[in-house]
């Protein structure tokens, strides 16, 4: 990516949430209860909908290359494993 303000401020909340996603999901796992797992993967849900915006946003500015599209397909698919899994414990 170029090195931009824009460039620099979009890679760095992108770079928090998809980290995010990890750690957040670690931390479901080491849930104390099945409400507990389901709030923590609530919040893994939306670090994942905040990445893929992230990464819609770089390739919408035309910011990041267009190998970045393999990202918003890998972000789209970990918000459909967590929404599936969210949806699995409300039901």
């Amino acid at each position: 990516m170029p090195r931009t303000r824009a460039a620099d401020v979009l890679s760095r909340q992108l770079l928090r949430s998809a980290t995010s996603i990890g750690e957040n999901y670690r931390e479901a796992n080491r849930g104390v209860s099945r409400a507990d797992f389901a709030n923590k993967i609530g919040t893994v849900q939306k670090e994942a909908a905040e990445t893929q915006y992230g990464v819609e946003l770089l390739i919408e500015s035309s910011i990041a290359k267009p190998s970045v599209v393999d990202l918003h397909q890998e972000a789209s698919e970990l918000l459909a494993i967590f929404t599936a899994i969210g949806k699995k414990l409300k039901a």
